[in-house]
């Protein structure tokens, strides 16, 4: 049974504007006006937004039909990519960048909603490193040398032994990350393609994520504060 609460109505505007915007101007926008009238309640549970109108029970039949709805999109876009790839059209690179994100980006959340935000950041920088320094690791396999395959490493290490050191001075590192994402994004974006876009957003989303998480407070600081406080 539909529960007609704000959110219901929210969701229920936003599909009638769907419905609105496809009928008088034929863009495909309306698409994810739908998407999101329908992902609304979800989402809004899953960040902890409108928890008291969502039940345990069906924040726990919304985790698991989410989780079955994503795999089952990124096994349609690994169809695609490699129907497209066995094509050779260059498409295939658009799915290629879906799965990446979402992949990215449910390993992201998975961290963030833990709510400790500089020991998620710490983690968030280790992991970015590694797999930077993974996926360059790649382009030393064409004409082997040692020196060419720590040359394209170095990179990816140095954000790791950042985020061991944001351990120990979080903002100083939280405002280095930043002003380094800023240049690399520079860097990146110099010539717009579906490739740098995807890069970009691999990288720099997580590393502003990271700088943010180091600067502000999280929980476990107040609470360390809270109580020197009542041992005063």
């Amino acid at each position: 049974m539909l529960k007609k609460d704000p959110i219901f109505w929210w969701a229920t505007g936003i599909f009638v504007l769907a419905l609105a915007l496809f009928a008088i101007t034929q863009n495909q926008f309306w698409l994810a006006l739908m998407i999101g009238s329908y992902l609304l309640r979800p989402t809004l549970a899953s960040l902890g937004v409108a928890k008291h109108y969502v039940d345990e029970r069906q924040l726990s039949i919304q985790y698991r039909s989410g989780n079955i709805g994503f795999a089952v999109t990124i096994i349609v876009c690994v169809i695609c990519a490699v129907k497209l790839g066995a094509e050779n059209n260059h498409d295939f690179e658009l799915f290629a960048m879906a799965i990446i994100v979402g992949l990215a980006a449910k390993a992201l959340f998975n961290v963030i909603l833990v709510t400790n935000f500089r020991e998620a950041a710490t983690k968030i920088l280790i992991g970015v490193g590694l797999l930077i320094a993974l996926f360059m690791s790649f382009s030393s396999f064409d004409n082997w040398s040692l020196t060419k395959f720590l040359m394209n490493i170095l990179p990816g290490l140095a954000i790791a032994g950042v985020g061991l050191l944001s351990k120990r001075y979080p903002r100083p590192i939280g405002i280095v990350v930043l002003v380094l994402t800023a240049l690399l994004m520079i860097v990146i974006l110099r010539k717009i393609t579906w490739g740098q876009i995807a890069t970009a957003v691999i990288i720099g989303v997580p590393l502003i994520v990271a700088g943010v998480s180091l600067i502000i407070r999280d929980r476990a600081d107040a609470a360390s504060e809270a109580r020197k406080t009542c041992v005063t």
